[in-house]
């Protein structure tokens, strides 16, 4: 394995970390937090500490909460043209700003640069695609069946939004609800991972620059999450939470805003499967398997984590996936030449070993990689089992990382039963020439979203979500993203 720790030449595109991280965004200000407690960022790659950011209070919440609803009427009121403008400069602010962008998520997430390349395009799109929505947020009207009055629809912004995102996309699933909460005239409060909070500050910088008036968005970092939503989640004027994040954080959530009925959204786990059946495109399975398993070196709630391919293509999938995954170039995030950077931290390392090691145990083969390598940073490398029984604890769990579990299944049945065999529904990915049997496993398998003959599956214009226990409602989309920040108000009239 090929490991790459040389960092390019590109000092007019790194961040300014002291810069990024100057304090916790509330209010449009800056602050300290009220403890004086910090949080170290630390870098994957290295393990060495980049920088440190503000480790909020629950005084911190309150501050942004009270910041938020001052900001709620103006920009309620504010013209969706308006709205709309600004979202669109927050997009052109990133797509100038996406080197520097991309290198910080580098840095701090340790993705590959090209994932965090990608990443920044993506979350951009975010920006691009709300910016058209703001302005085609309609109501209803209509005659009441019994003809007596009519009936207007109008839909509203919910209110105060507390939004909760993981580390794994730190730019896009940021974006992914900061805005369309925005487009529909909400105010949000941010509560972005503690291992990768730069860069929703660094985009907290950009709002402000684009126009985003102040208090309409906040940012908090802490390492007491718990104490801190639940706080905010008590506030009457808190009126949405949206989370992304595992099934049992959500569980717990959920939970939470029960107390005071407030509506949630939930993106939760994966445990997708990626089912190749003989007739299907070899070449093109196989580029399928790289996007679906590699993007972000597997790091993803979309990943694919069960490869369930039939006995007659299975030793040439096998192989040809083997050969692509053992050739990939392993190192630090920001080296122009890694195609696959460490994981996020030793404990997440330590995980993915022992899933490897739960397999080998059990009769799995190691084509490639299975080994954690020595040196700096949490690496774990490329790896392609093969023979995995399907009663191996990485058929249940999700892997989140570079790991490609084969199994062997032999009718579509099988397939389709396999892939149903969990108690999540994210994503699934489908590769055949039978364009009749895709769409009949498309429709069986219980997933909110199927690639068909493509390894991604994840766009702005799509509604991104699942079912089971992968989560409640949906991002993105022609309406559904905005709608999940909106509450349709009925008025009936006989006028």
């Amino acid at each position: 394995m090929t490991i790459a720790h040389h960092i390019p030449q590109v000092d007019h595109h790194l961040p300014d970390l002291t810069a990024t991280a100057r304090g916790l965004y509330i209010d449009g200000a800056w602050q300290p937090s009220r403890s004086g407690r910090t949080i170290d960022v630390v870098n994957p790659s290295t393990g060495e500490v980049l920088a440190t950011v503000p480790d909020a209070t629950i005084e911190d919440a309150r501050a942004s909460v009270e910041a938020a609803s001052a900001a709620a009427p103006g920009w309620r009121a504010t013209p969706p043209r308006k709205r709309s403008e600004i979202l669109r400069r927050c997009f052109e602010l990133m797509i100038e700003r996406s080197e520097m962008l991309a290198t910080l998520i580098s840095l701090e997430n340790g993705k590959a640069l090209r994932d965090a390349r990608g990443e920044v395009a993506y979350a951009a799109e975010f920006f691009r695609w709300n910016a058209e929505e703001a302005v085609r947020i309609t109501g209803e009207f209509g005659i009441a069946p019994s003809g007596t009055n009519r009936i207007i629809v109008d839909y509203q912004p919910i209110g105060i939004c507390l939004l909760i995102t993981p580390w794994n996309f730190p730019a896009a699933m940021a974006t992914r609800k900061i805005a369309p909460a925005l487009a529909a005239g909400c105010t949000v409060i941010l509560k972005p991972a503690s291992e990768t909070p730069l860069t929703a500050y660094a985009l907290a910088a950009i709002y402000e620059e684009a126009g985003v008036p102040n208090g309409v968005v906040n940012v908090l970092t802490t390492t007491s999450p718990g104490p801190l939503t639940a706080e905010v989640l008590a506030d009457p004027r808190v009126r949405k939470l949206s989370f992304t994040g595992s099934t049992g954080v959500g569980r717990g959530l959920l939970a939470e805003a029960a107390k005071n009925v407030i509506s949630c959204s939930m993106e939760l786990g994966g445990n997708a499967p990626f089912v190749v059946f003989d007739d299907a495109d070899l070449e093109a399975a196989l580029d399928g398997a790289m996007i679906a398993k590699m993007r972000n070196a597997g790091e993803a709630c979309t990943a694919a984590n069960r490869f369930y391919v039939q006995s007659g293509i299975y030793d040439a999938f096998a192989e040809g996936l083997t050969r692509r995954m053992g050739a990939l170039i392993m190192g630090s995030g920001v080296s122009g030449d890694t195609e696959c950077g460490p994981m996020i931290t030793r404990k997440a390392v330590d995980k993915i070993a022992r899933l490897v090691a739960d397999a080998k145990v059990r009769g799995a083969r190691a084509l490639c990689g299975g080994d954690v390598p020595a040196g700096d940073g949490y690496f774990y490398p490329p790896t392609v089992l093969a023979d995995v029984p399907f009663e191996s604890e990485m058929a249940s769990e999700e892997i989140f990382g570079p790991v490609a579990p084969l199994y062997r299944f032999e009718t579509e049945e099988e397939a389709v039963r396999r892939a149903n065999d969990t108690e999540y529904g994210l994503a699934a990915y489908v590769y055949t020439r039978d364009l009749a049997r895709g769409l009949r496993v498309s429709n069986g398998i219980e997933a909110g979203m199927i690639a068909l003959n493509r390894g991604l599956v994840s766009d702005p214009a799509a509604p991104f979500g699942g079912v089971k226990q992968s989560g409640l409602g949906r991002e993105g989309g022609q309406h559904h993203g905005i709608a999940e920040f909106m509450e349709a108000k009925y008025i009936a009239t006989s006028f």
